[in-house]
Parts: structure tokens; sequence; C-alpha cells
């Protein structure tokens, strides 16, 4: 390796401000490159933004059929591989990808004309479509140049179709009459009704933990149990997946935080093997990744944790009413219930409305009530949230069949798309389809929302560049004849996605 690369990745880490202790990561750059750039303390949009930057400022585009350079070591050998030029941004030939991993290098106005521009022009269709009720299984969609059709919705979280049942809404009706809205301040300061203490004792019961405490959202959930119980002196090991308010946590807790290989024990176990002192250990995973769609080994985890003294933070939020026999989430799938030390959901997903909580033993959830900044300056959830919530866990435990009729339309969509050969197979709700690199996926997208197709696309820089993807989430109110058109409007851009990919490939 040259001193000139080192220079130059350097800078970039400096330019980009991507780490406040940029001198505490130079040193490790310098003294051992074989640290990936997650051992940094970079999160996947750190990591973009740095390979952009690069690959901007030495005019050199890293071949989109590898995978980005992961280590210190990698980095500095392409840099090496490629001629350096002056960083020049590309004119007028930007999207949103640039205001979003560059925004910190451009003054404030330089990004809002940018992002106007960028979301005006490409963005509308995918990521501002006015959804009007009722929000179901079928909706009715306004598009930006206002078009209106309706389409199958296989873009929403409301995984037992709990937005619109009428146990569900009842609640909420008579919850406002007796209650009002809101409760108008913080848990601590302005209390909580008996229907949040009632919410606490329910989730605590469902996830066969001692007490229960609730949070605004699952972000600050995540956040506020993460920066509570990890202290600086303390080492936090997290799958490689985790979502961004993982990575903000830690950012906030100051604790060391190492990642290891997705869904994989044997990586977790290597890396707290070679952890030397006598900190407190935690362990990081969720119950289902929500842009993959797989299930965490939890057993297998949990006998990691078990076997080096680990303490175990699992956010359920995908897992939770859609895992298990019951629904009670991961723990209960994998016949582990009882033995997570603090598990977190969110209500915003099977539940179909806003809020969290974490699951724990009363000492633990005592603690978070004080000491979780996330709950602690927050106000509390409204009364209506709460009543919703708790008539979802009525039908959860009385009409058992919306949970068996979800898991048998996740049985027939990998049936569907096994006969099309189109390789999107799940064991949960959100099935994912990767796209070839070199095709258009907003043209592909596009494609699905002309057939009446409401899909997510998840595009570059939420995802690398030969990551992106289509996730399709399904609801238990969805018919096999639901089903049936996404398979053949699957397969219809499947087919389509690939001729394109083979004239890119052979233009080339």
């Amino acid at each position: 390796m040259t001193r000139d690369s080192l220079s130059v990745f350097e800078e970039v880490l400096h330019d980009l401000a991507v780490v406040k202790a940029i001198p505490k990561h130079l040193a490790n750059v310098r003294v051992n490159r074989d640290l990936t750039l997650q051992d940094l303390g970079l999160d996947s949009v750190d990591r973009m933004a740095i390979i952009a930057e690069l690959e901007q400022r030495l005019g050199n585009t890293f071949p989109e059929h590898q995978d980005p350079p992961s280590t210190i070591k990698d980095v500095l050998s392409w840099i090496d591989s490629a001629e350096s030029v002056p960083f020049e941004y590309r004119g007028e030939n930007f999207d949103l990808a640039d205001v979003i991993i560059r925004g910190r290098r451009l003054p404030l106005n330089d990004r809002l004309e940018r992002c106007s521009v960028s979301v005006s022009r490409e963005y509308a269709q995918s990521f501002t479509r006015l959804i009007e009720p009722p929000l179901d299984r079928k909706v009715t969609v306004r598009d930006p140049d206002g078009h209106v059709r309706r389409m199958l919705m296989f873009g929403s979280n409301n995984y037992l179709g709990l937005a619109n049942h009428p146990t569900v809404i009842a609640a909420v009706k008579a919850a406002i009459t007796k209650y009002g809205v809101g409760v108008g301040g913080a848990a601590l300061l302005s209390g909580h009704t008996i229907l949040h203490a009632e919410l606490e004792h329910r989730l605590a019961a469902m996830k066969a933990a001692e007490d229960a405490v609730l949070f605004s959202s699952g972000y600050g959930a995540i956040v506020g149990v993460t920066a509570a119980l990890a202290g600086t002196e303390d080492v936090v090991y997290y799958d490689q997946y985790s979502h961004a308010s993982t990575a903000d946590g830690l950012k906030m807790a100051k604790c060391k935080a190492i990642p290891f290989r997705h869904n994989d024990p044997a990586s977790l176990r290597a890396a707290i093997e070679t952890q030397s002192d006598h900190s407190e250990l935690y362990v990081a995973v969720e119950g289902i990744y929500s842009m993959d769609g797989d299930i965490a080994p939890l057993d297998q985890i949990l006998n990691v944790c078990s076997a080096t003294g680990a303490r175990l933070i699992l956010d359920d939020a995908h897992g939770t009413a859609v895992l298990g026999k019951s629904g009670r989430g991961t723990a209960e799938h994998f016949g582990v219930e009882g033995k997570v030390d603090v598990s977190i959901g969110t209500l915003s997903k099977a539940f179909a409305v806003t809020g969290a909580f974490a699951a724990a033993s009363k000492p633990v959830t005592t603690y978070l009530r004080y000491m979780a900044r996330s709950h602690v300056f927050s106000t509390a959830l409204p009364v209506v949230t709460v009543a919703a919530v708790l008539a979802g866990l009525d039908v959860l435990e009385k009409e058992c069949e919306w949970l068996a009729k979800l898991h048998d339309n996740v049985r027939y969509l990998n049936k569907g798309f096994e006969a099309l050969g189109i390789p999107c197979r799940s064991e949960t709700p959100i099935f994912v389809l990767r796209v070839p690199t070199k095709v258009n996926m907003r043209a592909a997208a596009h494609r699905f929302h002309e057939r009446g197709i409401f899909v997510n696309a998840v595009e570059y820089p939420a995802v690398a560049r030969n990551e992106q993807r289509f996730r399709f989430s399904l609801m238990a109110t969805h018919t096999q004849q639901d089903l049936d058109e996404l398979l053949s409007t699957t397969d219809d851009v499947w087919r389509n996605l690939l001729n394109s990919h083979i004239r890119a490939v052979g233009k080339s």
C-alpha cells in the first residue's frame, strides 16, 4: 500500500465527517488495515458515502458485479489501482443519492435545490403516491399527476389486517368517547391511564416477561434501550444487517460496538471470544430483518449468549404478532420464550398504529422508565393508539384464523414463485426480489405501478447499487386472487428485468 492511498482515504473520512471521533478512527486505519469499515463504526449509508466519494475523486467506478470493498486494505488496494482525478460534481446529472450521501459537504441552499429538483423529477411516483381511505388490501392511489387508480397493496406492514378490523375500530371509538385522544405529556410527569397500564401488562405477558414499558416509536425504543443499558466501558455485538436505529443507539451509548456476520452464531461467538476485558456484554439482533425477510437463528444465538454471559437485546418489530403458533414472536417460533433479556416490539407493524415497547424483568423496565431518554422526554402514547393495540391483542388471541391465514399466504406465494422460477422465497410475510445490476430500477417500479400492484422499491443509497430490490409484504386479508395477480405481474416484470440485464451486459 502506498502512503498516497492512505492519505486519500483519510482525507475522505475528514471531509465527509462520517464519524465524530475522527482521530481515533484514523489511528485504527494506520495500525490495522484488516479492520472493516463497520469496525470503524460506520453504518451502511456512511460506507456508501465513502465509496461514492472515492468514485468521484478517482474517476473510477467500482465494478457493479463485485461486492464493494469492505476492509481498509481492500479500499486502499482499490485506490492504488485507480487513476486519481480532481474532484468535481456531475453537473445536472445528480439524483437524490447525491443529496443524501454528499449533503454534509454542501451548503444548505444547495442541498435544498438539488433535493427539490431530484424529487420532483424522478421520485414522485415511487415515493409520494397519495393513498385515499380506506387503507386495506386494496387502496385508491392518486398519482402526482392526478391520475387515480385502484391498486393491490403489497407495501404495508399491516400483516393481520388490523388497521381496518371492526373490533379495533369500535374500541378506538369507545376510547375517544371515554378518554379523549391523548394524555398531553410524558408518562413520568403527566402519568398514564389505566389503559396504558393494562397494555404494558398484556405486552409483558405476550413476551413472557415480568413487565413492559411503552415508547412513542420503534426507533425511540431501540435508541433508548441501547443507550440506557450499554455504557462507555461495555461492548455490544450487533448483526451487520441491524436497523439504523441500532446504529444510532450505539453511537449515543458511546460503547464499543462490534459487528458480526449476518445470522451467523459462529461469527458472533468468535467476536465475543476476542474480548479480553470484563465489560458488560450485549448482543443485538432482530427477529425478522425487514430488508431481507429472513429470521435470526434465535435459539443458537441464545446458546452463544448463555455460554459467554452476554445479555440479548431482541428487536422483534416484524416478528411480533407474526411468528409463532400464537403470534407471540420469534422467541415462541424457536421455543425459547422467557430467555430473552430484553424484547423490543413495535406497534406500527402487525398492530397497524404507532409506538413500541420493551419487555424485560421488573428491575430492567424500572431502570428504563427513568433512564431511557426517548421514554423520559417523549409524550406518552395517545389513548386511541393504546385502545387499538389492546383490541388488536384481543383479535390475535380470539380470532386465530387471521394468523393462520397469514401463514397460509406465505406458503402459497412461495409455491407460486417456485413454479415460475423466480428467485423469491421467504419464511415470513416479507418477500424480497433482488434486481440485477445495470437495469432501470425505476422503470421496473413503474411497470408494477401501471399494473396496479403497490410494492416497495428499495433503491440506492438505502442499499448498495448491487443490492437494489423490490419488497412485497403480505397481509392475512389478501385473497388467493390477489396473490395470483402479484405472481403474474412479477413474472412479467422479472422477464423484462432479465432481458434488459442481458442487453446491458451485452453492450458493456
